[in-house]
């Protein structure tokens, strides 16, 4: 499957939709096919960033700032490369402030805010204690039989699960971190009312803002594109 390169301009489309009580916000880029990282070292690093309640994301926009009623990011499933998401629907008048803080979130956890300690031990001590439960059910057991023929894991990957995730230790995750997230990488989408946040968002610094519609076409003349730079 040929690989798509990240885009290097800091680009933001927006769909407009007038009235909309909330701006919701999702930035993201193409992150290495299944398999091409260890799948625990990931899950550990995404529950710290914005898997789980008490992640990061979703401790700041939500607990600390409340301008969001939850805020995340996550991984898809994928053969080839798979797309690294984060959201968050966020109050139409907080829509820039947001996106600042998400992006400060994406640049901290690899740079002057790495994983901590209590953050690594808080998720590794989590995910032990739910193994027990992991395959209690006909239908968890199936789906990680689906998941070594669909990924060509080898046989013996979940009868190694328990020693592996055990094994995990905080250095793996921060390098991984250093190594997965690429703050640079992000492309953005928005959607909310465009008179009431397209002002505050060319302050953000965008390359480009591009008007788009619900289909996700680019909006005419020229591609409904704005030049931030030249405050155009």
């Amino acid at each position: 499957m040929p690989t798509v390169s990240n885009t290097k301009a800091k680009k933001l489309y927006l769909l407009d939709r007038p009235e909309s009580q909330q701006s919701v916000i999702i930035a993201g880029y193409l992150s290495s096919p299944y398999g091409k990282v260890s799948e625990i070292q990931r899950e550990a690093l995404f529950s710290i960033f914005g898997g789980d309640f008490t992640s990061r994301l979703n401790m700041n926009l939500r607990e600390d700032k409340h301008w969001a009623y939850g805020a995340g990011a996550f991984v898809m499933d994928a053969k080839g490369q798979r797309p690294l998401l984060a959201y968050a629907p966020v109050q139409t008048d907080k829509s820039k402030e947001s996106v600042l803080e998400v992006m400060k979130e994406f640049k901290a956890i690899t740079t002057d805010k790495p994983v901590t300690a209590e953050e690594f031990e808080r998720v590794k001590s989590n995910t032990v204690m739910q193994l027990p439960g992991r395959w209690e059910t006909n239908g968890s057991v199936r789906g990680s039989l689906d998941e070594i023929v669909k990924y060509g894991l080898p046989a013996d990957y979940y009868k190694m699960y328990d020693k592996n995730v055990r094994a995990l230790t905080l250095s793996d995750v921060q390098k991984l971190a250093k190594e997965m997230i690429q703050p640079s990488q992000l492309t953005w989408f928005i959607v909310g009312d465009k008179e009431k946040i397209m002002a505050s968002l060319k302050e953000v610094g965008f390359d480009e803002i591009i008007l788009i519609d619900a289909d996700g076409n680019p909006l005419q003349p020229t591609g409904g594109a704005i030049n931030t730079k030249s405050g155009n």
